[in-house]
C-alpha cells in the first residue's frame, strides 16, 4: 500500500508506532519497523544524549529499516539539552523525527539541515497548518480518542480528520482509535495517508513493559479511560485506576484552584512503577479509548501483517462490492 506517507517515511505500511514513554525503546521500535512500519524511540525516555545514542545503536542492531524518535518539547520551565539530542540523533543516522509538545521551530534548521523528516504532533488544524507553515514535512493529526494529551478543543477524528485534509497541503496520519484494519481503512477515507499507534502497540509481544500492563489493556474496555488536568489546561487521557481516582477527587475538591503540586504525586514518576514494575495502581499513565478494541497481545509482525490483510480486504471486497 503506497501512500504520501509511505514515500515520504521509506516504509511498506502505512503504519507508524507512536512516541511513548518507558515504551518506546529500542525492541519495540525495531520490530515495528523490520514488520514493514515504521518504530519510533521516544528520546526523552533516555535520561542523556548519550543514552539515546545507545538506544538508536541498539535498535539499529536489531534492523537496518528505517526507524525514528520521538522528540517531545516540554514547557518552558524544563530544559533537557534538545540540541545534544538531535546531534545523537544525526550521528545516529536516523532521518525521523516525530515531535510533540511545543513548536519545534527553532529546532527545525538543525534537523533539516542533516536531511531529517519531521512529523509534528497537532491536536488541531490550526496547529497542524502551524506546523506546516514553518516547514514540518508532514503531521500526526491526534483526535480526542487518543491516550496522552488530546489538546483542549475535544474533536473526535471523524470530525478533525476530513477538517485537517480540508486545509492540509502536507501529508498526515491519524492517531487516536487505531488499532486495525478498519481504522486504517477509515482513516484513509478520511484523508489521512496512515495511522500512528500508540496504545495498540503496547499490548504486543516485543512492548518492553510489564505483562501486567498488556493483560490491563486486553480486560479494559472504551469506557475505562479518564481525562485528568482539564483545569490546568494540559488534558491528559489515563486508564481508570486507584491513583486516578485519587486525582478527581483532588481535582473535584480543588476546582480552578488545581495546581500540579497538588496531584504530583500521583503522575511524576509514575512510569517506571507501572511499566517496569506493573504495579497497576500506582497512578496516572497514558491509555486511549481503544483499549476497547484491544483483545490479544500478538506479535508485532502478527499484528501489523493482520492490519494490512484486513485492510486489503475492506477495500478490495467489502468496499469494492458495494460499489458494484
Amino acid at each position: 500500500m503506497k501512500t504520501r506517507i509511505t514515500e515520504l517515511l521509506g516504509i511498506e505500511h502505512p503504519i507508524v508506532q507512536g512516541g511513548m514513554h518507558f515504551v518506546g525503546l529500542a525492541p519495540l521500535a525495531a520490530a515495528v519497523s523490520a514488520a514493514g512500519g515504521l518504530g519510533i524511540i521516544t528520546g526523552l525516555t533516555q535520561k542523556t544524549p548519550e543514552l539515546l545514542a545507545k538506544e538508536i545503536a541498539k535498535a539499529r542492531d536489531l534492523t537496518d529499516k528505517p526507524i525514528g524518535v520521538n522528540l517531545t518539547f516540554l514547557p518552558t520551565f524544563a530544559d533537557p539539552p534538545y540540541p545534544e539530542y538531535i546531534q545523537a540523533i544525526i550521528e545516529g543516522g536516523v532521518r525521523i523525527v516525530e515531535t510533540a509538545g511545543r513548536s519545534p521551530e527553532k529546532y527545525l534548521p538543525a534537523m533539516k539541515a542533516a536531511g531529517i523528516k519531521v512529523v509534528h504532533k497537532c491536536t488541531s488544524v490550526r496547529h497542524a497548518l502551524k506546523a506546516e507553515k514553518i516547514g514540518c514535512d508532514a503531521v500526526s493529526v491526534d483526535g480526542f480518542e487518543c491516550g496522552g494529551h488530546p489538546g483542549e478543543d475535544d474533536v473526535p477524528n471523524f470530525i478533525l480528520l476530513p477538517r485537517a485534509a480540508e486545509e492540509l497541503t502536507i501529508p498526515f496520519i491519524a492517531s487516536g482509535g487505531m488499532a486495525d484494519g478498519r481504522s486504517l481503512v477509515a482513516a484513509l477515507a478520511l484523508g489521512a495517508e496512515g495511522v500512528n499507534m500508540g496504545t495498540r502497540f503496547i499490548a504486543t509481544k516485543e512492548a518492553p513493559v510489564h505483562e501486567n500492563v498488556k493483560q490491563a489493556l486486553v480486560a479494559a474496555s472504551e469506557l475505562d479511560t479518564r481525562l485528568i488536568m482539564r483545569s490546568l489546561k494540559n488534558t491528559e487521557r489515563v486508564i481508570n485506576n486507584s491513583g486516578v481516582a485519587r486525582i478527581l477527587e483532588i481535582e473535584k475538591e480543588k476546582g480552578a484552584a488545581l495546581t500540579i503540586g497538588d496531584i504530583y504525586d500521583q503522575v511524576a514518576g509514575i512510569y517506571p512503577k507501572v511499566m517496569i514494575d506493573g504495579d497497576m495502581e500506582a497512578g496516572a499513565w497514558s491509555c486511549g479509548m481503544v483499549a476497547g478494541l484491544i483483545h490479544d497481545v500478538p506479535t508485532v509482525k502478527e499484528l501489523i501483517d493482520r492490519i494490512m490483510t484486513e485492510a486489503d480486504g475492506l477495500i478490495a471486497r467489502r468496499l469494492a462490492g458495494m460499489i458494484g
